[in-house]
């Protein structure tokens, strides 16, 4: 008796070659989020008012986000074309080296993300409404 495996679906197919795609520009996304991070710094050092800081700390979600759904992409990538239709073998991927280094870089970004939104961006006063 002859088994044959399934062949991916053609939806994975295509998933898996545009998230490569968008996996490629991860290193540059990467190092314009390092350069807003590098921004905010320097404006909370030289004690920017909370506009400018409001301003930096939105790009740099901006920019953390885009690097976020790069890195999440090449993660899918390197898992491989069969992990898009099969839990099992995005288990087994997430264990090889290369999907753990992607596994972890994926949430050391969503870290420093939440991180950013919890703590990095001011919230700006707002004034009181009056009790009538």
């Amino acid at each position: 008796m002859a088994f044959f495996r399934p062949r991916v679906s053609r939806e994975a197919e295509v998933r898996y070659h545009a998230d490569q795609e968008i996996s490629r520009s991860f290193p540059d996304l990467l190092e314009k989020a390092r350069q807003t991070e590098q921004t905010l710094r320097d404006l909370r050092a030289a004690a920017a008012d909370e506009i400018e800081l409001l301003g930096a700390g939105r790009a740099f979600d901006q920019a953390l986000t885009e690097a976020l759904r790069a890195a999440e992409a090449g993660q899918r990538a390197t898992f491989g074309v069969k992990a898009y239709d099969d839990r099992i073998a995005r288990r087994k991927a997430k264990a090889t080296p290369a999907g753990a280094m992607w596994t972890s870089e994926v949430e050391r970004l969503r870290t420093l993300r939440e991180d950013n939104r919890l703590w990095g961006i001011p919230r700006l006063p707002r004034p009181v409404p009056a009790i009538q």
